[in-house]
């Protein structure tokens, strides 16, 4: 009996799934910087239009669904594999 580890010398992930996963997380950090904001100058008002916006309700929560479909694309891509 050998003690001997055999080691995978193929990587889990390649270039490919890096930059998916990249992609992924920049349409993450958009939806969140779209989400965010809605400050306002006088705190004794109540600007529903910045708060309640299109963009705030209904675009940033889709873009980060999106980003995170993305990332689970990105995990379970398989490689190419190389011809040789």
């Amino acid at each position: 009996m050998s003690n001997q580890k055999t080691t995978n010398s193929a990587p889990l992930f390649s270039k490919e799934n890096f930059t998916w996963m990249i992609i992924g997380g920049a349409v993450i950090a958009l939806g969140m910087f779209l989400m965010s904001g809605g400050k306002n100058t006088d705190p004794n008002n109540f600007d529903t239009n910045l708060v309640y916006s299109k963009t705030r309700i209904t675009i940033a929560p889709i873009l980060i669904v999106a980003g995170l479909l993305i990332e689970i694309y990105a995990i379970f891509k398989k490689p190419r594999q190389m011809e040789g």
